[in-house]
C-alpha cells in the first residue's frame, strides 16, 4: 500500500491533533512523502491522489466542475497534457484571459511543501504574469527532500539543455497576515494531482 493512501486513510493522530497543527515536532522521522504533504497542506495547496491516469482524468474532471471552468481558456505549454484539455474541450491556444494554467513540474519539495516549475513548464513569464489558479500534474518519483536535490536533479535530467527560469511556488494561499515570509511571494490558489508512479 502507498504511503500517501495510508496518510490519506488517517485523518487524526492519538492527539487528537490535525496533522500540521504542529509541525515542527513532526518533522522527525518523517518520510519525503509525508513531510511534503504536511507542509504542501500547511500551504493551503489541495492534494489529489491518483493511482492510475483514469483517476488523474477524474480529479482533473472534478476540478474543472468545481471552479466551473468548463468554458473557460487555460494555459498549457506542454503537448503531452494537452489531451486532458482537448477531452473537456477547453480552449488553449492563443488565449486572451486563462483561468487557470495546467503544467506538469520539475519537483515537489518535500522541506517547504513547495513545487518547482521552470521554462519547461511556463516558459519566460513572471509569478504575476501567470494565472491565479494553477493545476499541476506530477508523479510521486518527482519528490524531492531540499532544493538543492531538485536543482542537481535538473542538472543531472536536461545535461546541457538546462531550463531557465527556474522558481519555487511555496504559498498557495493569500497569507492572513503579511510578515516578512511571503514579502514579495505571488500566492497561487493550486491543485496538486500526484500520479503514484514508484
Amino acid at each position: 500500500m502507498s504511503i500517501f493512501k495510508k496518510f490519506f486513510n488517517s485523518s487524526t493522530d492519538n492527539s487528537g491533533e490535525t496533522p500540521g497543527d504542529d509541525l515542527t515536532n513532526l518533522h522527525a522521522g518523517l518520510t519525503t512523502d509525508e513531510l511534503f504533504t504536511l507542509k504542501f497542506r500547511k500551504n493551503g495547496g489541495k492534494f489529489l491522489y491518483c493511482e492510475n491516469m483514469a483517476e488523474v482524468k477524474t480529479h482533473f474532471e472534478d476540478i474543472l466542475e468545481e471552479n466551473d471552468w468548463f468554458e473557460q481558456e487555460a494555459m498549457c505549454f506542454e503537448p503531452k497534457l494537452f489531451s486532458l484539455l482537448d477531452e473537456n474541450k477547453i480552449p488553449h491556444e492563443k488565449t486572451v484571459n486563462p483561468k487557470f494554467l495546467l503544467a506538469s513540474c520539475e519537483n515537489l519539495i518535500a522541506e517547504e511543501g513547495s513545487v518547482l516549475l521552470s521554462s519547461n513548464q511556463i516558459k519566460h513569464h513572471k509569478p504575476q504574469e501567470l494565472p491565479a489558479n494553477f493545476v499541476i500534474f506530477a508523479t510521486t518519483s518527482q519528490l524531492v527532500q531540499t532544493k538543492s536535490d531538485s536543482l542537481r536533479t535538473i542538472k543531472q535530467r536536461y545535461d546541457k539543455n538546462y531550463p531557465s527560469n527556474i522558481m519555487a511556488f511555496t504559498y498557495f494561499e493569500k497569507s492572513k497576515e503579511e510578515d516578512f515570509l511571503h514579502y514579495g511571494s505571488v500566492a497561487k490558489n493550486l491543485y496538486l494531482l500526484l500520479l503514484e508512479d514508484a
